[in-house]
């Protein structure tokens, strides 16, 4: 293989690691206050256990599946996450990579590359949005990616709560203006690669979130965005109701770790819940997702697609997920290392790193498609599932 291949997500994330200025790297790695909830989402997969089959197995597998009406050649979707500032083709480059393995792909309101020119790379796009602003706001939202072709819309309501980090946040400017480049510059001398990239397209790093400029209005930066959604009053079950509905289409709520309000969403009439913790950027100590994800799935899941979310790193881990009750997973951190490693490139290195890993892994297990995956292939730990959000007297 050529010497720019990455075997591992790890490595991916070696790379990116030596790439970035530590800043930008720093923002991209640590969850909420002790980082209790991120270090989880990653280890609890190493918990599980896999039973394999010795004889008997299939020559060839087939991984494909749907989610939300889109069909995808894996059970991975890549997942919203904003302002993509560690390549200069940031969500471009990464909707192509996309395009390219086949899979759909989330699109952050907090992206740095405008809907349009994203879907103009890629048409199997899920338009992601926070509750913000008003109803009104959020119709002009809704109808601007209907416009631009959007194939299904994700409300995440799973980041709210992160309000620092115990061992401290990276300094972030509100935009990329002289100031801001004279106190980052001895960063971004010490990684000229980084810095070269984006001097080669005339380029630098966007700080701000087109995607939320309607009405004629500017684009208000990221963090002028990020203030305008925490001061918004968070929406009723009412509210996500009349969201749904104004939609009309296949839509995901980003977000759930408890059974109650998994069967909410499925009563709000929901296309898809994503079991999430937001990376561990939520609540810390919120349990990772795939301890909550088999309580979830058992309570709604032949009402409603589940997806999981959060500490994906091999193709095994994906396995795992399916296996347990969902339809497909979403990746944020290893697409992110991808792109910062080696731009579109590295990013379709990451997803087929995982495409290998999951093909090896329902190789072992004896399957002929991801479809036959069950609880069976796992081996649970007693003490390994969370559940939450169930009455105390429910059967």
């Amino acid at each position: 293989m050529a010497q720019s291949w990455m075997e591992t997500v790890a490595e991916a994330q070696r790379r990116a690691k030596k790439r970035l200025p530590p800043s930008v790297y720093s923002a991209l790695v640590a969850g909420n206050e002790r980082g209790i909830s991120y270090r989880d989402n990653l280890d609890a997969f190493g918990e599980l256990g896999l039973a394999p089959h010795v004889a008997g197995n299939y020559g060839e597998r087939d991984l494909s599946t749907s989610v939300m009406g889109e069909w995808i050649s894996m059970p991975v979707i890549i997942s919203p996450t904003g302002v993509q500032a560690v390549h200069p083709d940031g969500e471009v480059a990464v909707a192509r990579a996309a395009a390219n393995r086949g899979i759909a792909m989330g699109l952050s309101s907090f992206a740095s590359k405008p809907i349009e020119d994203v879907i103009a790379a890629h048409s199997q796009i899920f338009f992601q949005l926070y509750w913000m602003d008003s109803r009104d706001t959020m119709l002009a939202l809704m109808e601007r990616a209907r416009a631009a072709g959007a194939k299904g819309l994700i409300l995440t309501l799973d980041w709210s709560f992160s309000y620092g980090r115990d061992w401290g946040s990276p300094l972030i400017p509100e935009t990329v203006n002289l100031k801001a480049m004279a106190r980052f510059a001895p960063e971004a001398i010490t990684r000229p690669r980084w810095l070269l990239d984006f001097a080669k397209g005339k380029k630098i790093p966007d700080l701000t979130a087109p995607n939320l400029a309607v009405g004629g209005a500017a684009a208000p930066t990221f963090f002028g965005a990020y203030g305008r959604w925490q001061q918004t009053p968070p929406p009723s079950w009412e509210d996500i109701a009349w969201f749904v509905e104004q939609w009309g289409g296949p839509i995901m709520l980003k977000g759930i770790c408890r059974v109650d309000d998994a069967k909410r969403a499925v009563d709000a009439g929901f296309s898809a819940i994503s079991v999430s913790n937001h990376g561990g950027n939520n609540l810390d100590t919120t349990p990772a997702p795939i301890r909550c994800l088999p309580a979830v799935a058992d309570a709604v899941g032949d009402q409603i697609e589940v997806l999981l979310d959060g500490g994906i790193r091999r193709g095994s881990d994906v396995v795992k997920a399916v296996a347990l009750g969902a339809r497909a997973v979403m990746i944020g951190r290893a697409y992110l290392w991808g792109l910062a490693a080696n731009g579109q490139a590295g990013v379709e290195n990451v997803l087929d790193v995982l495409r290998m890993g999951i093909d090896s892994t329902l190789y072992g297990l004896g399957h002929r498609s991801i479809l036959e995956l069950s609880p069976s292939d796992v081996i649970i730990p007693p003490s390994f599932t969370r559940t939450a959000g169930v009455p105390a007297d429910a059967p």
